[in-house]
């Protein structure tokens, strides 16, 4: 249930609406816009009258939310949620794509992740992308350095300035790695790992949730309304492709109507991921231009200072000089995006 409020309304009127759902047995979520308050009251709607809440002083209106993810719903948030960080990045509504790329897996090879990193400062990009623990389908594939990998993220941070986006996958890492990363990621795989959703919620840092192969647009919103409910709103989606029939030409078929659909019923920014996306290195620039168009705050692209050679997802990074050149493209692109009306400028 969404009640808005007056205007005007003082913070007594606020109070007395919040502690009589509290009663009820709600959970609220108090949202202070620059006009005006709206309180989400998430609990058993049978067990109030909205006609007795619209009655009470400072009350506009009263809303029952159909959808089950109601801090997700823009019908409880109308604004686009907006993520600053310390320096100045931000994403979410109308602010300028962000670009957060990097190796599929930090390796022992600190200064290839430092080239990467240049090369993504020296281009304009925020973030510096790179897996310290690695979720693979063989247990004899490479598994990541783990601290080890966190250390150097926060190293190549140091020496560039991007910001650190990994992974995190069980619910005793989560204070380690919000301790070295600016941005807690929950894979594809973890999606649906509602410890570890809870876990995250209650951290400090924001979140990237990549959807899962399987899930759909309603399962993917649930899964951010479990890291939200648990305190932290600070979530940024990723689309990274969902699994499909044909799995000949592409690893995943990346889902681009996500965007606008997510836009229209959710006011969390959304990053798109071309790169597991398709599993395809000359996708890779045609599905983010498209993504870019569709709507995304964001792209995240896997970079590798030697990709043939890679422990991981080698067939899906670009080369430092391919996404250099790619990028110089993207920029361009970006530029001429109307993000008001979401269209290309002539």
């Amino acid at each position: 249930m969404i009640i808005v409020m007056e205007p005007k309304a003082t913070k007594e009127e606020i109070d007395v609406v919040k502690n009589n759902l509290e009663k009820k047995g709600f959970k609220i979520v108090l949202n202070h816009g620059d006009v005006m308050t709206v309180i989400a009251a998430i609990g058993d709607k049978r067990l109030v009258d909205p006609a007795s809440i619209a009655s009470f002083e400072g009350v506009r209106s009263v809303k029952l939310i159909q959808e089950p993810y109601k801090l997700a719903s823009r019908e409880g948030k109308e604004e686009d949620t907006v993520i600053e960080f310390p320096n100045g990045v931000k994403i979410g509504g109308l602010e300028r794509p962000v670009m957060m790329v990097g190796p599929c897996s930090v390796e022992k090879d600190f200064n290839g992740l430092l080239r990467v990193a240049v090369a993504a400062r020296e281009m304009g990009c925020q973030f510096l992308r790179g897996g310290a623990f690695k979720p693979r389908t063989s247990p004899y594939e490479f598994q990541g350095l783990e601290e080890k990998a966190l250390e150097y993220l926060a190293i190549a941070r140091e020496k560039t300035g991007l910001l650190v986006v990994t992974e995190v996958m069980d619910t005793a890492d989560v204070p380690m790695v919000e301790d070295y990363a600016d941005v807690v990621q929950i894979g594809a795989r973890n999606m649906q790992n509602f410890k570890l959703l809870k876990a995250v919620g209650k951290c400090g840092k924001p979140v990237l949730l990549k959807r899962g192969g399987a899930a759909s647009i309603r399962e993917f919103l649930l899964a951010a309304e479990h890291i939200m409910c648990n305190g932290n709103e600070k979530v940024i989606l990723c689309e990274r492709g969902i699994k499909s029939f044909d799995s000949t030409f592409t690893r995943n078929t990346l889902d681009l109507a996500a965007i606008p659909i997510i836009k229209k019923y959710s006011h969390l920014p959304i990053i798109a991921d071309p790169s597991h996306g398709t599993g395809r290195r000359y996708l890779i620039e045609p599905m983010a231009k498209a993504a870019l168009v569709a709507g995304a705050n964001g792209l995240m692209i896997e970079v590798h200072h030697d990709p043939e050679n890679a422990s991981s997802d080698g067939a899906q990074s670009l080369s430092i000089p391919q996404f250099k050149d790619m990028q110089k493209r993207i920029n361009k692109l970006i530029g001429r995006i109307d993000y008001d009306n979401q269209q290309l400028k002539d």
